[in-house]
């Protein structure tokens, strides 16, 4: 880190991370989408643990979170990240269908649409995770409308990312992305209907027990089991409760029974894949081919041959 780069914001960030179990790895200048000018954060866990795993954080130069009302959401950001980082992939979550996705090359902050419309717009790429080389992936434009954007107290990557990442997560469970080895970007449109305004909070999927049993056991098959060599999984991700509509406790509650069970091994909020959930392979795998099938444009046959009054 330069001298130079010993800002203001820096020095806030390096201090709220220290405070939330994290270090600042490295701080560099760069540039947003719109040319405006951002600080580039990587920021990893303290000690030699868990090496080599970073998290990137970019946000705009002079943004300051020392607000009443930015403080709060910064700092429980700082401490999920910091939890998350324990995950073999911090990179990876699962959707309800039972697909495995890393997000990657997200272009913080939100940049204004040059296409004309009123939105703002934030790039990025979900990669297929199921430990194979196929390559599938989409390129996502995440949109947000100028009207919406009010309910967001800052249209910085700590107060939006939860929210965008499970609005692609429930497109996909829509079958509205496609998975390809090549591409080009596919909107996601981030709308009021993820937003109760009634409830003042973001509802993507009205679950039950046994939706979220089954989210639960993917989660922790593909994360800890296939991509983490049964390395522990966070479970009481709150973006996780944020997608599912529902409680960390309530996810907490339900691995202990799953515990019980002999499928998992729990520790403290963790849980690590055991040899009899993975034995369960062939059903993981035949959920993830459904929910990618899903996802593939489907043609009326009865047009494709002709025979359709047009």
């Amino acid at each position: 880190m330069t001298a130079e780069l010993k800002t203001s914001l820096v020095s806030a960030i390096e201090s709220a991370a220290s405070q939330a179990g994290l270090q600042l790895v490295s701080a560099n200048q760069s540039t947003s989408a719109d040319e405006r000018s951002t600080t580039v954060f990587q920021l990893g866990l303290k000690g030699a643990e868990e090496a080599g795993r970073t998290l990137k954080l970019e946000l705009t130069d002079g943004f300051d979170f020392h607000k009443p009302n930015l403080l709060p959401e910064m700092t429980a950001h700082l401490k999920g990240e910091a939890k998350r980082l324990r995950n073999p992939r911090p990179d990876c979550y699962v959707t309800l269908g039972g697909l495995p996705l890393a997000y990657g090359q997200f272009e913080w902050p939100f940049h204004r649409s040059t296409s004309g419309a009123d939105t703002y717009i934030v790039h990025g790429t979900i990669e297929l995770a199921d430990g194979g080389a196929h390559h599938l992936h989409a390129k996502v434009a995440a949109s947000v409308t100028v009207t919406f954007a009010e309910i967001v107290a800052a249209m910085e990557q700590p107060y939006a990312e939860s929210f965008v990442y499970n609005a692609i997560r429930k497109t996909v469970d829509f079958g509205q992305l496609e998975f390809l080895k090549s591409g080009n970007r596919q909107p996601v449109p981030v709308t009021t209907r993820f937003y109760s305004r009634w409830q003042k909070k973001f509802v993507f999927t009205e679950t039950d027990d046994n939706q979220r049993l089954r989210y639960l056991l993917s989660k922790v098959y593909w994360l800890s089991g296939v991509l983490g060599t049964a390395q522990p999984v966070w479970i009481a991700d709150p973006r996780d409760a944020q997608y599912l509509n529902t409680s960390e406790a309530e996810l907490l509650r339900m691995a202990g029974h799953e515990a019980g069970e002999g499928l998992i091994t729990l520790d403290g909020e963790f849980a690590a894949a055991t040899a009899t959930l993975m034995a369960r392979a062939a059903e993981y795998q035949a959920m993830l081919d459904g929910a990618l099938d899903f996802t593939k444009p489907k043609f009326n046959e009865s047009m494709r041959s002709g025979q359709a009054n047009m």
